[in-house]
C-alpha cells in the first residue's frame, strides 16, 4: 500500500452513520490539496493524518487516495499546529488565538496544553476564563477521542461518541462496557441495533436475559413510534424473535418476567369480535387508563362556573361579536357552556375558530381563569392570532421540572383555571394527553378542538378519534362550509380530497389553488425549485423563508425533503462561512427546525426557526425560534435539521401562507387521503400541487389509513 501525509485542509463530506469521509488534504509543498476517501470518522479539519491506501482516478471527480487505513499523528510543523488549534476542534481557540499560542510556544505548543496548561496565560490576551475553558475542551477531547476509537474498534459509529460522552463522562467505556444495551435508553440516536452491535462484539450471548429484555423493550418501543400504544401478543412475539434470533418460548419467558417486575402490561381485548391478548409498555398503559380516569373524574365534578340562560347568551354574543351562528355552531358553544367535558370537531371552513371566540366571549363574563393552549408552538401563536387572548404550548402550561424530568403541573399541583380550551388536539398524543388532564383541577370545563381527518399524533395513539369512537364525550361534528369559505378552492379542495373526490384543478387566474403537472420526478424537483426562488416571491411577494414552505410525504429520492433541502440550501442560502458537522451544513439564516423535545431549551419536535449566529470556534449556533433565542453546542447539533422542505407529519398544527407540495408515483407507499388532505390543510393562502394526475388520483383513492393499536376506547368504556 501507498502512503501520505498531510494536513487536513476541509472536509467535503462526512456520513453521520458510518463515518464515510471526502476530505482535502495539503500534502507537504503541494500546491494543490488532495482529494482523500474512505472511512475516516475521527478526522477534522486541522488534523495531520497518515493515510495507507492507493491512488485511483475518479470519472466525474478525478485523481483520489483511497484510505484503507490511517492514524492521527501530532502536527509536525508549526503550520499544522496553527490549523490543528485553530480549526474550532477546541472550544476557546479559534485562528487568532492560534496563531498568537504558536507563536508563543513554537514546535513545544501541544507539549505545554497537554502537561502544563497554565502556562498558557503567558500569551498575551488569554484570560483565566478562556485558559480554563481551553483546559476543560482539551481534556474532554482527548477522552472523547478515546471514546471514539473505542467505539469504532467496536463497529459502533463515532457520531455518537460526544453524547455518550456528554451523559457518561469518564465512565463512559466502563458503562458501555458493562451493559451496551443502555446506551438506547440514555442516548439519543442510538437503539437496540447499535447497542445490539456492540453487545456481540463484547460477546454478550444472543441468548442472554439483559439482551432479551433489552429487545422486548425495543420492539414496543418501535411500535409506539409506529403509533401503536399497544400490540396484539401473538404477532409481538412474531416480530420479537426475528428480531432477537432466539426462541419465542425464552422470549415469553422474559415477558412473564417484565411483567412481574411491572415493566409492562398484558391484557385481553376484545378485537375483531375475538378476545385476544394485548402487550403495553407499563408507562403507555397507565397513560390510556389515566386518561379514562381522569376524563371520568372531570365530567362527573360540578362545575365552578354558575348556570346561565343559554339562549340569551347565545343572542348576546352574536350581537357583540356581530356574527350569525349556525345550528351546529349553536349547538357547540351551548355545550361549551354547559358540558364538562365537550369535543368540537371539524375541517378548514367550518366554523371552529368563530366556535371559540363565542365561548369565550361569553366565558369571560364568568371567570377570568381561562387557559388556552395548543400541542405545538405556531398552533398556539395562531390560536391567540385568532382569539385575542394568549395561548400556550401543553408543555409550557404544564412546566417541566429538570430535577423531577417530569411535568410541575399534576393532579398534587393543577392548573389555576375555571375553563381550559385545547386546539388542534387531534395532536395530542396517549402520554401528553394523560399529563394534560392529570394537571385540569375537577371543577374546571374542558374542551377540546381538531379535525379528525387530519394525520394522527406523532407519538403513540390515536386520542381524539378513541375518545369521539367511545361515544363517552358529547361531541359536536362540524359539516357545513360557511360562505366566506366556499369561495376558497383550497378548503372546497380539501373538502373534496377528505370525502374520496378528486379535486378541482381547473386553472384559474385568481385561484388559491394550484396543480402543476410533472411526469419525469427530475421536473417535479426543478419546478418546485423555481417556484420557491423566483415565480411565487415575483408574482405574490412572497418571502421564500418566511412565506413558502415545502411539504413532502418522505425524507428520502429527488423530492424527498433531505434532497430537497440541500438544493433549496444552496439557492436560498450559498454563505461560504458554513457550520460543518458529519456532512451537515448549517449558515446563517438557514430555516431549521427541532426535531425533537427538549424542554431544557424550551423547544419541541416539529418546531421551526432560522439560524442567527455561527461560531465556529465554540462550534455552536443560535436559533430564533419565534423570538426564543436557543444555544446549541456542537453534541446537540444532530437535535436540529434544514426545514426548507419538512414532512407533512412534522408540519402538523402549523400553516404557512404559501405551501408547495410534490405529489409523484415515487412516494407511493405514502400517497394517502389524510396525508394529502393535512398538507393542503396547511395553506392560507395559497396550495401548489406539483406532479401526476396520477399520483393525485391515488392518494385521494388510498383511505386506508395504517390502523394504530390502541386501548383508549376501551378504557372509557372500562373494560381496562
Amino acid at each position: 500500500m501507498e502512503q501520505v501525509l498531510g494536513i487536513i485542509e476541509r472536509i467535503t463530506f462526512q456520513n453521520e452513520e458510518n463515518g464515510y469521509t471526502i476530505a482535502k488534504m495539503q500534502i507537504g509543498p503541494r500546491s494543490d490539496l488532495v482529494c482523500i476517501v474512505g472511512f475516516l470518522p475521527l478526522i477534522t479539519p486541522g488534523m495531520t493524518v497518515r493515510c495507507q491506501g492507493g491512488w485511483k482516478q475518479h470519472l466525474i471527480h478525478g485523481q483520489q487516495f483511497e484510505v484503507q487505513q490511517y492514524s492521527i499523528e501530532a502536527p509536525a510543523n508549526l503550520l499544522g499546529i496553527k490549523k490543528y488549534l485553530g480549526s474550532g476542534l477546541v472550544k476557546g481557540i479559534g485562528p487568532v488565538y492560534a496563531d498568537k499560542i504558536v507563536s508563543h510556544f513554537g514546535l513545544d505548543t501541544l507539549h505545554v496544553i497537554d502537561t502544563c496548561p497554565d502556562k498558557l496565560l503567558e500569551v498575551e490576551g488569554l484570560g483565566k476564563k478562556r485558559v480554563e475553558k481551553i483546559i476543560s475542551c482539551w481534556t474532554d477531547q482527548k477522552t472523547i477521542r478515546d471514546v471514539m476509537v473505542f467505539l469504532q474498534g467496536h463497529g459502533v459509529s463515532p457520531a455518537f461518541a460526544q453524547k455518550i460522552y456528554k451523559v457518561y463522562q469518564k465512565d463512559s467505556i466502563k458503562n458501555v462496557t458493562e451493559n451496551p444495551f443502555r446506551l438506547a435508553k440514555d442516548i439519543f440516536g442510538i437503539g437496540f441495533k447499535t447497542a445490539d452491535t456492540l453487545a456481540s462484539k463484547l460477546n454478550i450471548l444472543k441468548d442472554s436475559v439483559v439482551r432479551i429484555d433489552a429487545g422486548i423493550e425495543f420492539v414496543l418501543s418501535e411500535l409506539a413510534n409506529d403509533g401503536h400504544v399497544c400490540y396484539p401478543l401473538e404477532e409481538f412475539l412474531q416480530v420479537a424473535e426475528k428480531l432477537l434470533e432466539v426462541p419465542s418460548s425464552m422470549i415469553h419467558q422474559r415477558i412473564s418476567f417484565l411483567k412481574e417486575a411491572n415493566c409492562i402490561e398484558i391484557f385481553n381485548l376484545v378485537y375483531e369480535a375475538n378476545l385476544i391478548s394485548f402487550i403495553w409498555i407499563k408507562a403507555l398503559f397507565s397513560a390510556e387508563t389515566g386518561i379514562a380516569k381522569e376524563i371520568k373524574r372531570l365530567k362527573h365534578s360540578n362545575t365552578s362556573l354558575r348556570e346561565i340562560q343559554l339562549d340569551k347568551a347565545i343572542g348576546w354574543v352574536q350581537e357583540q361579536l356581530s356574527i350569525t351562528l349556525a345550528e351546529q355552531q349553536i349547538l357547540a358553544v351551548k355545550q361549551g357552556l354547559s358540558e364538562k367535558f365537550q369535543i368540537i370537531t371539524g375541517g378548514p371552513g367550518t366554523g371552529k375558530s368563530t366556535i371559540t371566540k363565542a365561548i369565550l366571549r361569553i366565558s369571560s363574563k364568568l371567570s377570568s381563569k381561562i387557559l388556552l393552549a395548543a400541542p405545538t408552538g405556531r398552533a398556539a401563536k395562531r390560536m391567540s392570532e385568532i382569539t385575542g387572548q394568549t395561548a400556550k404550548t401543553i408543555h409550557s402550561l404544564l412546566e417541566f421540572d429538570f430535577k423531577k424530568r417530569g411535568f410541575k403541573r399534576s393532579s398534587d399541583n393543577p392548573l389555576d383555571c375555571d375553563l381550559i380550551i385545547i386546539d388542534e388536539a387531534s395532536m395530542i398524543d396517549t402520554y401528553l394527553m394523560y399529563h394534560l388532564l392529570k394537571a385540569v383541577p375537577s371543577h374546571a370545563r374542558v374542551i377540546l378542538i381538531g379535525d379528525i381527518y387530519q394525520l394522527p399524533s406523532v407519538g403513540p395513539g390515536n386520542v381524539l378519534k378513541e375518545m369521539i369512537a367511545s361515544n363517552e364525550i358529547p361531541v359536536t361534528i362540524l359539516t357545513e362550509i360557511f360562505r366566506q369559505a366556499k369561495g376558497s378552492k383550497i378548503i372546497s379542495n380539501a373538502h373534496r380530497i377528505n370525502s374520496g373526490f378528486f379535486p378541482d384543478i381547473t386553472p384559474k387566474q385568481d385561484s388559491d389553488f394550484f396543480f402543476i403537472e410533472a411526469e419525469e420526478v427530475e421536473k417535479v424537483l426543478k419546478e418546485i425549485v423555481t417556484l420557491v426562488v423566483q415565480r411565487l416571491p415575483q408574482k405574490y411577494h412572497f418571502h421564500p423563508l418566511d412565506d413558502i414552505q415545502v411539504l413532502a410525504p418522505m425524507k428520502k429520492g429527488i423530492v424527498g425533503t433531505e434532497n430537497l433541502n440541500a438544493i433549496l440550501q444552496q439557492q436560498l442560502n450559498s454563505k461560504e462561512n458554513a457550520l460543518i458537522k458529519f456532512g451537515r451544513k448549517f449558515m446563517v439564516g438557514d430555516k431549521v427546525m427541532q426535531i425533537r423535545n427538549n424542554y431544557q431549551k424550551e423547544v419541541f419536535n416539529g418546531d421551526v426557526g432560522k439560524i442567527m449566529a455561527i461560531d465556529i470556534t465554540e462550534q455552536s449556533i443560535v436559533v430564533n425560534f419565534d423570538g426564543n433565542e436557543v444555544v446549541y453546542e456542537s453534541a446537540e447539533l444532530d437535535e436540529v435539521v434544514l426545514a426548507y422542505a419538512i414532512s407533512v407529519h412534522k408540519y402538523q398544527g402549523s400553516e404557512c401562507p404559501c405551501i408547495v407540495m410534490p405529489v409523484h408515483t415515487t412516494h407511493f407507499k405514502l400517497l394517502q387521503r389524510n396525508l394529502l388532505y393535512t398538507g393542503v390543510t396547511r395553506g392560507k393562502q395559497l396550495v401548489v400541487l406539483v406532479g401526476t394526475k396520477r399520483a393525485l388520483a391515488m392518494a385521494v383513492k388510498n383511505d386506508e389509513v395504517k390502523r394504530r393499536h390502541t386501548g383508549l376506547k376501551s378504557a372509557l368504556l372500562g373494560y381496562l
